[in-house]
């Protein structure tokens, strides 16, 4: 993404330049870069859809040092088994699963998606949303060959063990 004109005035007037400076001409580099999600904000709503139940989960730091999540099986969905979305979604309640916040957020810097998640479909249960038709869905993420994507199930669909769920990670 491009700087705007109020993004130079800004970094003109931070403390932050020299830094920048360094690492432009090679007398320093960044090693580490943690960003911040906003998982308390709304979430993306597909035309034509609205926002059935939004768990919103505060602030969650991301870089790639440190991925703050684990992917959630439920034992129903091991050894060949599947589960029905909406059984799925009961066993979740308890659990602190990401919403589809971060799965915007990670389409917006897809070279901080784990390389671990390709093959698999990482479903954000944090947020359903209600179709135009009635049906209740869940976004998910996925690798599409050429890059990431999203898409969506209903909750009717069967859950295998390439449906995973982020949750956050013991002590994120």
């Amino acid at each position: 993404a491009g700087f705007t004109p109020d993004d130079v005035t800004r970094l003109r007037s931070s403390s932050l330049l020299p830094d920048f400076k360094r690492v432009l001409l090679g007398y320093a580099r960044v090693e580490t870069l943690e960003c911040v999600i906003n998982c308390d904000a709304d979430p993306f709503v597909p035309r034509g859809w609205r926002v059935e139940n939004h768990r919103k989960g505060g602030s969650l730091e991301w870089g790639p040092a440190q991925v703050p999540v684990e992917l959630y099986l439920s034992d129903s969905q091991r050894n060949g088994k599947v589960i029905q979305g909406y059984k799925l979604r009961q066993e979740l309640e308890g659990k602190p699963v990401l919403n589809a916040c971060v799965l915007d957020w990670l389409l917006a810097h897809p070279d901080l998606i784990p390389k671990n998640w390709k093959g698999k479909y990482i479903h954000f249960w944090g947020t359903i949303y209600r179709g135009s038709g009635g049906s209740l869905y869940v976004r998910y993420l996925y690798w599409g060959g050429s890059g990431w994507h999203w898409n969506y199930h209903w909750l009717s669909h069967d859950f295998s063990d390439d449906d995973p769920a982020p949750v956050r990670a013991s002590g994120s």
